[in-house]
């Protein structure tokens, strides 16, 4: 049974991610419901059902366009397979829980981010509203202990990076600041220090290493919002047990 449940969750996690996919590439844009039906982007033509069945359709087609023959970014099923292993992850970590529902919603609003910063370089206002929405009723569902942890954590998450972009002079952008705001709203202000701790971290380590292997140059900007939604997934599953370690080994 657990079996079957995990499976049902990846195919879940790789349907919704489908979706995901267009929510992000076509919300910066304001397209997101100016054409109902899915097309290439690169010739336009309106796809049909058997182009559109997720991870499938692209290793089928071979990564390319049925019409146009031009390349389909492999940001599409690469998004998928993770949005599928990620919902099947917190099925297997937190099984039937409303943590589980956290989880999911926080995936969901973690992929659209993914797919808009790395095309766009933006952290779409719109997603960042309609997620603050839902997870207030969340909270107001299921509060945190104590019930203000929510508000606190959001404002620490506005405020404090507000505040480090301030001395950086730009360091992070005005989507990140709402972002760590969202997450503080979501985890409370513990779990928000670690998923901030966790992104510098991982973005310090990654860019060190892409500007060492001449990927990139000091002037090329890249977007932190993959690094904050990495640090988010971790602080999400082993967050506590991080913060336990932490207080344990240092104190």
């Amino acid at each position: 049974m657990t079996t079957l449940l995990t499976l049902y969750f990846y195919l879940l996690g790789v349907t919704l991610g489908s979706f995901y996919n267009v929510v992000g590439l076509r919300v910066p844009n304001g397209e997101l419901f100016k054409q109902e039906r899915s097309y290439c982007p690169n010739c336009h033509h309106t796809l049909s059902w058997y182009e559109l069945i997720p991870v499938l359709s692209f290793f089928i087609q071979k990564g390319l366009c049925r019409h146009c023959h031009q390349r389909i970014s492999s940001i599409y099923p690469s998004m998928e397979i993770l949005s599928g292993l990620a919902f099947a992850f917190s099925y297997w970590r937190f099984g039937f829980d409303l943590h589980l529902i956290l989880a999911l919603l926080l995936l969901s609003m973690f992929h659209i981010i993914v797919v808009s910063d790395l095309r766009y370089m933006i952290i779409p206002n719109k997603v960042l509203i309609f997620f603050t929405v839902i997870f207030i009723i969340y909270r107001v569902i299921v509060p945190l202990e104590p019930w203000w942890g929510s508000v606190v954590g959001a404002m620490v998450g506005l405020i404090g990076t507000a505040l480090i972009i301030i001395v950086s002079r730009g360091g992070m952008g005005g989507g990140d600041m709402k972002l760590f705001a969202v997450i503080g709203l979501a985890l409370g202000t513990k779990l928000l220090l670690v998923t901030f701790f966790l992104a510098s971290l991982i973005g310090a380590v990654v860019s060190i290493t892409l500007l060492g292997l001449g990927i990139i140059t000091r002037k090329k900007p890249i977007p932190f919002g993959p690094f904050i939604v990495t640090g988010g997934i971790l602080s999400l599953y082993y967050g506590p047990v991080l913060i336990k370690w932490y207080v344990t080994s240092f104190f």
